[in-house]
């Protein structure tokens, strides 16, 4: 019995690390067909390979159309961003790159925030703050939104409960109406899909959960708000025929739930 207890932890403990250090998978979902986005979230400063170069080359793989950032490229406790400065660059010239701040760049202490934004605008991504670009590709226009408010910051006491919400209400004050026509709509936060799917986004890309950290039997254990079994952790949920997409993210310690590039045909 204690050879059996010994060789399970070693074989766990390889698998662990190999998962934490050296994965990297790619997820397919297809939709559609003439447009493909690749999905990127919760970095959390993580790097595969020497200048992310691993990451890099699997995205450039897929030959995207677009890429998306889902927030958290970086942590709040960052002093350094030249990682994501040369991961950004390298993004750049596959695709045109979009990014929505998550709840660490949004708690980035106020002395390094210039140094995080101008990290961003020298390397021409288009940082989306409650604001609009329109994409054409082909002969579709897709207008891409990315959504900014303060339900993905933690309270100032450091607690988790009560935390701040959107409603589609509020959405709209910050965006306006939704217009006609194929809207994508980047938010951090994917525990309010119901709102963003009634305000009309056809599809919406969220991260935040990083897949629940811990996944078993394929179920999310664990949420950044410290809450059990976190609903929208991963994959595609479907409102009426909208879209929420839900990346388990690339940093962070996990288990059984590696870290993803997710690849959209729409």
């Amino acid at each position: 019995m204690i050879y059996f207890v010994i060789a399970f932890i070693v074989v766990f403990t390889i698998y662990a690390v190999y998962e934490n250090v050296f994965c990297l998978t790619v997820r397919h979902e297809k939709f559609g067909s003439g447009v493909k986005v690749a999905h990127i979230s919760d970095l959390h400063h993580r790097k595969f390979g020497k200048d992310n170069i691993k990451l890099i080359n699997k995205v450039k793989s897929e030959a995207p159309d677009l890429i998306i950032v889902s927030g958290d490229l970086v942590t709040r406790y960052d002093t350094d961003y030249s990682p994501a400065e040369i991961l950004l660059k390298g993004l750049h010239e596959i695709a045109p790159v979009y990014v929505i701040y998550g709840n660490h760049e949004q708690s980035v202490p106020k002395e390094r925030r210039a140094q995080l934004g101008a990290m961003f605008a020298r390397n021409h991504q288009m940082v989306l703050k409650n604001s609009c670009v329109e994409l054409l590709i082909g002969d579709r226009v897709l207008k891409i939104y990315g959504l900014l408010d303060n339900y993905g910051i933690y309270k100032k006491n450091g607690g988790y409960r009560d935390l701040d919400i959107i409603t589609e209400k509020d959405i709209e004050k910050l965006l306006g109406k939704c217009p006609e026509g194929e809207v994508l709509l980047i938010a951090h936060n994917p525990f309010f899909g119901e709102e963003y799917a009634k305000w009309g986004a056809k599809y919406t890309f969220s991260g935040h959960v990083h897949g629940g950290s811990v996944r078993l039997f394929g179920k999310a254990m664990l949420s950044p708000e410290r809450s059990l079994f976190p609903k929208y952790s991963k994959g595609v949920f479907d409102f009426d025929g909208k879209k929420l997409l839900v990346s388990a993210g690339l940093g962070k310690l996990r288990l059984f739930n590696p870290p993803e590039i997710v690849i959209y045909e729409i």
